[in-house]
């Protein structure tokens, strides 16, 4: 995959330079201070709860199933608030794009690196369980700061913004695999001090995934992490990225091993897997990526829960 670091030329046609003028505009926000960033940010994500109706019902509906006892109000709150913190996470993905990593690993907080560091000593493979924060990019480069890691990916539909954001991840690791070249690629490219990354918290559907518990609700998880780990005798540890509006860092935080992981029945290993996610969540709930269809896929052929989603109020 190096070569996505080269630019092709297909993408100087004019079709994309509205792309382009978007671009522009980010390398100027990822030198201006956190704070003035942000605070764009915060009204970026504002608009966005009032005009983008179709995601802020998304979020509202994933809070209604998973957390029950909020009030209305509450909800539209919290909606908002997770609205503020994408449009956050999107301005600061500038830095990743258009600031050196020696300026990014000043501002980044890796905790928990002892788990992987006792790992290696003791010649184990590691998966990396990156749950979907809004800030997830920013582990890559935390890690990659101390690790050689690699991971699979899907490519982003607009091919421009694509190309940045692989540009980007290549820095951090040694190679990426596309979803579609399958699980075989991820498990034979394990080795002890090369660790794997692996997304394993959306919604894929019924196919390799298994109904069980995520905060109030019976969400469809993959199982196939736990069949990497068992295939690749691989430790897992969960890890999921945050921001400290308090002090500007990005906060990286490993879980210890999720005990048995692979050796246990599916529905405990991603009952387990789920429960770890939830202790990351909850310490900032509202810089998980609640915008996701987490609930697409429901128990007992339910009806799809967003399948009356409008895109005007």
């Amino acid at each position: 995959m190096a070569s996505s670091y080269h630019l092709p030329k297909n993408l100087l046609h004019p079709r994309y330079w509205l792309s382009w003028w978007a671009v522009a505009s980010l390398s100027l926000l990822a030198f201006l201070p956190w704070q003035v960033r942000h605070g764009l940010g915060k009204q970026l994500g504002s608009l966005m709860y009032k005009h983008n109706t179709k995601r802020r019902q998304i979020i509202l509906v994933n809070l209604d199933i998973a957390f029950p006892k909020l009030t209305p109000a509450e909800r539209e709150q919290f909606a908002l608030a997770n609205l503020q913190e994408y449009a956050c996470a999107l301005l600061d993905y500038s830095l990743l794009f258009f600031r050196s990593r020696k300026h990014l690993y000043k501002n980044i907080h890796l905790s928990g690196q002892e788990h992987l560091q006792q790992a290696i000593a003791k010649n184990q493979n590691i998966m990396l369980l990156l749950g979907h924060s809004v800030w997830l990019e920013f582990a890559p480069v935390a890690i990659g700061e101390h690790f050689k890691a690699y991971g699979s990916y899907k490519p982003f539909k607009n091919p421009v913004f694509n190309w940045l954001i692989m540009r980007s991840r290549l820095r951090d690791v040694q190679f990426v695999v596309s979803r579609e070249e399958g699980m075989i690629k991820l498990v034979r490219s394990l080795e002890p001090g090369k660790l794997l990354f692996f997304l394993p918290d959306q919604d894929h559907g019924e196919k390799h995934s298994v109904f069980a518990p995520f905060f109030q609700a019976e969400k469809s998880t993959l199982a196939t992490p736990a069949r990497i780990a068992k295939l690749g005798r691989a430790c897992a540890f969960p890890l999921m990225s945050f921001f400290d509006h308090k002090t500007g860092k990005y906060q990286i935080q490993i879980e210890p091993a999720l005990e048995g992981f692979g050796a246990l029945d599916a529905l405990e290993d991603v009952t387990n897997m789920n429960a770890s996610f939830e202790k990351l969540i909850r310490q900032h709930p509202t810089q998980y990526m609640w915008l996701l269809k987490l609930f697409k896929t429901r128990p007992r052929q339910d009806e799809n829960p967003y399948s009356k989603l409008t895109r005007h109020a």
